[in-house]
């Protein structure tokens, strides 16, 4: 099963973007898939022009069923959106025990339904954040070209890090993902020349890089994924090329604990 985090501390740098897409790729390869927005600020419903009746705070700290909370966007494709609310999902966990564990506890009797889990995450270090990288042990980190856009990488990273030493969560960074490339910028190489030392000291690959572009704005303006938008577009296409990596990547290390445990 493909589980996957889109984090950064910094907001403003792609997750959104990603996830939506990634979600949407995935469901295109003939994937079930589940997008979980864990945002209070709710970017994912906006995007997609969602109408949920009930969001991840009812599904989560209510207990609402899956079916409940869920909006089907596609055969494939379900989004679990988030709002205002989940807000009141964090305050209510944070006197709970196994709290890092609560989105994989209720997600366990859901999983057979799914052949892919992708989870965007607010531009904070926060419980929710913690409980979807326990649950998915996989994260992708946007980078935009700007240098707080590294730090806030620095902060995600650093946030697997703690949890793989606290309770052993064996979380991994899949790689980093360049966002909003523009090549004649100069800040453009300054930050990719920190992205690859950061690359080299974390052992965390660099994606391809998504170079700038337009349509992303009017795919949004549309309310829809970039990849229907356009997926001819230089954005989408940079995209496809990152998700084929991603997945394969996630795979690859799928295969590998799964000999280990035989």
């Amino acid at each position: 099963m493909i589980r996957v985090v889109i984090a950064n501390q910094r907001g403003g740098v792609g997750k959104t973007t990603c996830a939506v897409n990634y979600a949407w790729y995935l469901a295109g390869k003939g994937n079930r898939t589940l997008l979980i927005d864990t945002d209070s600020q709710g970017s994912i419903s906006v995007m997609l022009n969602l109408k949920p009746r009930n969001f991840f705070n009812q599904f989560l700290i209510h207990k609402f069923h899956l079916d409940e909370c869920t909006v089907k966007v596609t055969d494939k494709l379900d989004v679990l959106c988030g709002n205002k609310d989940t807000i009141q999902a964090e305050s209510a966990m944070a006197g709970a025990v196994v709290r890092e564990l609560a989105l994989k506890i209720m997600m366990e009797p859901y999983e057979s339904r799914y052949d892919a889990v992708v989870i965007d995450v607010a531009p904070s270090i926060n419980l929710l954040q913690s409980c979807a990288m326990v649950y998915a042990r996989n994260v992708v980190i946007p980078v935009d070209m700007d240098l707080l856009s590294l730090n806030g990488a620095n902060a995600a990273y650093d946030m697997m890090r703690l949890l793989n030493d606290l309770i052993k969560a064996n979380i991994r960074a899949i790689g980093l993902m360049p966002c909003q490339v523009d090549q004649r910028l100069s800040v453009t190489a300054l930050v990719q020349q920190s992205l690859q030392k950061m690359s080299e000291m974390f052992d965390v690959p660099i994606l391809p890089a998504i170079r700038t572009d337009q349509t992303v704005n009017k795919a949004f303006r549309a309310r829809k994924a970039l990849l229907d938008f356009d997926p001819n577009s230089k954005a989408a296409q940079d995209y496809l090329a990152a998700f084929a990596q991603i997945t394969a990547m996630i795979e690859a290390s799928d295969g590998q604990t799964q000999t280990a445990n035989v």
